[in-house]
């Protein structure tokens, strides 16, 4: 496996454990609902995947 392909599957993996669990219990925690917690890691899976890649593009341009 690439080098840059290690580091950018750990530092997204990571991150997104980190951030998917503090949204689940933040949101479960207001509205106990389920269907808004499922929501939720929905669009944060998505944004946060895009979030991790630019950072990566940048910090390598860099």
């Amino acid at each position: 496996m690439k080098h840059s392909l290690k580091i950018g599957f750990s530092f997204g993996l990571t991150s997104a454990i980190i951030t998917t669990l503090g949204l689940m219990v933040g949101l479960h925690s207001g509205t106990h609902s389920k269907l808004v917690v499922i929501g939720g890691v929905l669009t944060i899976a998505i944004a946060d995947a895009f979030s991790d890649a630019l950072g990566i593009h940048i910090s390598e341009e860099s």
